[in-house]
C-alpha cells in the first residue's frame, strides 16, 4: 500500500527561500504548490486542493500571512497552517498561538526565519492526517 503524498501550498516572496523550501519538501515526499504573492495564493486557495500550507507572514502587505491563514482556516479548519516570519528578529514583536487570548491568529504554529527546513517537516507531520 502506497503512503499518501501530501500536497503543501508554500507562499514565499523570496525566490531563494522558495527554491530551498521546495527542494527540501519535495525530497521529503511532499508535492509543493508554489505562490509568490498573496494574490497568487488566494487564487490557488480558491481553485486547488491541498493538505496544508506554509506561509510567509510579510508579502505585499505586512499581514498577508495572517490574511491567507484566516482564509484557509475559515474554509478548511482542519488543514494545518504554518507561518514563517523574521518579524520577531527584526522588530522584537513575538507571535505565539498559545498566548493568543483573542484568537485572532489562525495559524497552527509560527516558526522564525533562519529556520531549519526539518522544523517545517516535523510540524507538518504532527498535524497532517494520514
Amino acid at each position: 500500500m502506497e503512503e499518501k503524498k501530501f500536497k503543501i501550498l508554500v507562499v514565499e516572496d523570496d525566490a531563494d527561500m522558495m527554491e530551498q523550501m521546495d527542494m527540501y519538501l519535495t525530497s521529503r515526499g511532499y508535492d509543493v504548490i508554489k505562490a509568490y504573492t498573496q494574490k497568487e495564493a488566494e487564487e490557488i486557495i480558491d481553485r486547488e486542493s491541498f493538505d496544508g500550507a506554509v506561509l510567509d507572514l510579510m508579502l505585499e502587505n505586512p499581514d498577508s500571512g495572517f490574511i491567507l491563514s484566516h482564509k484557509i482556516k475559515k474554509s478548511f479548519p482542519e488543514r494545518p497552517v504554518i507561518i514563517i516570519t523574521s518579524v520577531t528578529k527584526e522588530t522584537g514583536i513575538y507571535f505565539d498561538k498559545e498566548n493568543d487570548n483573542n484568537n485572532w491568529i489562525k495559524a497552527d504554529v509560527f516558526l522564525q526565519k533562519e529556520l531549519r527546513f526539518e522544523q517545517v517537516d516535523a510540524e507538518l507531520k504532527k498535524r497532517l492526517v494520514k
